[in-house]
C-alpha cells in the first residue's frame, strides 16, 4: 500500500465523501442504474500485501520470546488508528510500534490475538475487510472501498505474508466470548468493540519494551539502512545551506530532508530538528520557522525511517558559512571530547549510565576551566549538585529501534539501571546550550549550541559507530561540508 493509500484508509472512521449530496437528488447508492452499472467490467489488480522481506519470520521470533515471558496468557495488541489533524482530515497512519514488532503488518486498526496452547501460543491477525466491486462499499466507503484506497489486500493475500491465520475483525468478538481474562496493549481500544472492558495491562507493555531492547539481525540491519539512508539526508541538506541562507531558511532544510526521507523510506522518523543561531541550543527546535545565518552554527538532528519503521537519530552540528569562528570551534571541540569519552564507554557488561557519566565528567571539567562553574567539578558532578547541568538538561543518549526513544517503557532496573549486552543499539549524545539569553554565559558563547549525536551498535567485543560515515570533529566536518557542496 502507497503512503497516499494508508493517507486514505487512516481516515477511516469517520471521513465523508468530499462534498455533501444535493439534498434534490437521489443518493449514487440508491440509483439502480448507477449500482449495477459500478458492480462489473473491473479486472482484479494487484493486491499483494505490503510486508517488508524479512518481516514476517523476525516477527514470529518475536512472538516466540513474548509467549516464553508470558505463558498460558491470552494477549491481544493493537495496532491504532491515524489520529485527526482537523475536523475530517487525518494525520498518516503509524501502527503501534509493539504490533508491529509482532507481526509486520502495517494496517490500520488491526488486531493481533495471541492464543496459548501447550508449549505456546497461536497467533491469529483480524483486519478490517476490503470492499470490492460488487460491494457497494466499493465506491462508497472511504476508509476501506477500493475505489477509494487503492488496490487493497485481502485476507488470504495479508495471511500469505504474515504467515499466519488472518480473519475479517467483525470474527474478534465472538472469538474473544470464551476467553478467560486476556490482557490488552497498543493502541485505539476505545474504538474496537470487542475489546471494551479488557484490561490494559501496563506490565504486558513493560515486558514488550525490555523484550526489543535486543535487537535482532534483521532489525539490526533496518537500522543501518535507516542509518545509511539518514546520511544521505545530511548531505541533501548540506548543499541547499546556501539556498537557505539566501531566503528558503530553517524549513527549506527541513523540507529537503524530509523529502529525501518520504523518497528513500518511510519519512522522517520524528520531527526534524534545523536550528539556526538562537534556535540550535533550543533543544527540540522542530518550529523550524527562522532564517539561516551565515555567521552562526546549524544544528540538524535528523533521522530516516525505514519503511519497517526503524529509525535513525543522528545530530551534527556545522557552521553555516563553512568554517567555524573561533567561539564556535571551542564549544565543538569540548563536546567532541566528551562524545568520545561516551562512545568509550559503550561496551557489553557496563551500565547503561556509564557512559553518561563519562560524558558528564568532561563537560563539567571543561564548563569549569572557562570559568561557567559556580561550584568545583566534584560538587557539581555530586548528586546534590549538578551546576554544568544547566548549559545540558537533557539525557546523554537514549535506546534506538522501532521509537526513537525506543523502550521508554521499561522499567529502571532494565534501563538506566541495567547493563549494556551485545544487539542493543543506543545513541550517544552530548550537547552544550548556550541560549541567547542566558547572562551566565560570555557574549562571544551566548547563542551557541552544539550537538554530537551517534547511533552505536553494542557488540560481544564492544561497540559499532553505524553513523561514522560522517565525521564529528570541527575539521572533518568542515571538509565534509565543502565535498557535498561541490558535488
Amino acid at each position: 500500500m502507497t503512503d497516499t493509500q494508508q493517507h486514505q484508509a487512516a481516515s477511516a472512521s469517520s471521513m465523508p465523501a468530499p462534498a455533501a449530496p444535493d439534498p434534490r437528488l437521489p443518493r449514487l447508492t440508491e440509483v439502480a442504474g448507477f449500482v449495477e452499472y459500478m458492480g462489473t467490467g473491473w479486472a482484479i489488480p494487484d493486491r499483494t500485501a505490503p510486508v517488508e522481506p524479512g518481516a514476517a519470520a523476525a516477527a514470529a521470533a518475536h512472538r516466540e520470546r513474548l509467549s516464553a515471558a508470558w505463558p498460558n496468557q491470552t494477549i491481544i495488541v493493537l495496532a491504532g488508528r491515524a489520529p485527526v489533524r482537523a475536523n475530517d482530515s487525518f494525520y498518516g497512519f503509524r501502527p503501534d510500534s509493539n504490533f508491529f514488532w509482532l507481526t509486520g503488518c502495517d494496517a490500520e486498526d488491526a488486531v493481533v490475538v495471541l492464543h496459548p496452547t501447550t508449549g505456546g501460543h497461536d497467533t491469529t491477525v483480524y483486519l478490517p475487510a476490503p470492499a470490492y466491486p460488487g460491494d457497494r462499499g466499493f465506491f462508497a466507503d472511504a476508509a476501506h472501498g477500493e475505489l477509494w484506497v487503492g488496490s487493497a489486500p485481502g485476507m488470504t493475500e495479508w495471511s500469505t505474508a504474515l504467515e499466519v491465520p488472518v480473519k475479517p475483525l467483525t470474527d474478534l468478538a465472538g472469538d474473544l466470548r470464551t476467553v478467560s481474562e486476556p490482557v490488552l496493549a497498543g493502541q485505539g481500544g476505545s474504538g474496537h468493540e470487542a475489546v471494551r472492558g479488557i484490561r490494559f495491562s501496563t506490565e504486558l507493555v513493560r515486558t514488550l519494551a525490555e523484550l526489543r531492547m535486543v535487537k535482532d539481525e534483521w532489525e539490526i540491519d533496518e537500522l543501518r539502512r535507516a542509518v545509511d539512508a539518514t546520511v544521505g539526508g545530511f548531505a541533501s541538506v548540506l548543499r541547499e545551506i546556501p539556498a537557505a541562507i539566501s531566503g528558503g531558511g530553517e524549513r527549506w532544510l527541513q523540507g529537503t530532508f524530509d523529502r529525501h526521507a518520504r523518497t528513500f523510506g518511510n519519512g522522517p522518523g520524528y520531527s526534524t530538528i534545523v536550528g539556526s543561531g538562537a534556535h540550535a541550543p533550543t533543544l527540540h527546535w522542530v518550529r523550524c520557522d527562522g532564517p539561516v545565518l551565515e555567521s552562526e552554527v546549524l544544528l540538524l538532528d535528523m533521522g530516516v525511517e525505514t519503511r519497517a519503521f526503524y529509525t535513525a537519530d543522528v545530530t551534527r552540528t556545522f557552521p553555516a558559512s563553512g568554517t567555524f569562528s573561533a567561539a564556535q570551534r571551542q564549544v565543538h571541540d569540548l563536546v567532541e571530547k566528551s562524545h568520545l569519552a561516551g562512545l568509550d564507554a559503550v561496551r557489553p557488561g557496563r551500565n547503561f549510565s556509564d557512559f553518561h557519566g563519562a560524558a558528564m565528567e568532561v563537560i563539567a571539567n571543561g564548563l569549569h576551566d572557562w570559568g561557567l562553574l559556580p561550584v568545583s567539578v566534584d560538587e557539581a558532578l555530586s548528586p546534590t549538585g549538578q551546576q554544568h547541568r544547566r548549559y545540558l538538561v537533557c539525557g546523554i543518549g537514549h535506546h534506538l529501534g522501532l521509537d526513537v526513544h525506543d523502550c521508554a517503557q521499561s522499567s529502571y532496573e532494565a534501563y538506566q539501571g541495567g547493563a549494556m549486552t551485545p544487539g542493543m543499539v543506543l545513541t550517544v549524545e552530548p550537547g552544550l546550550y548556550f541560549h541567547a539569553f542566558d547572562e551566565t554565559v560570555p557574549p562571544e558563547l551566548r547563542g551557541i549550541g552544539v550537538r554530537i549525536e551517534d547511533d552505536i551498535l553494542v557488540t560481544p567485543t564492544g561497540s559499532e559507530v553505524l553513523s561514522d560515515a560522517m565525521p564529528i570533529d570541527a575539521v572533518g566536518l568542515e571538509r565534509w561540508m565543502a565535498e557535498q557542496q561541490s558535488a
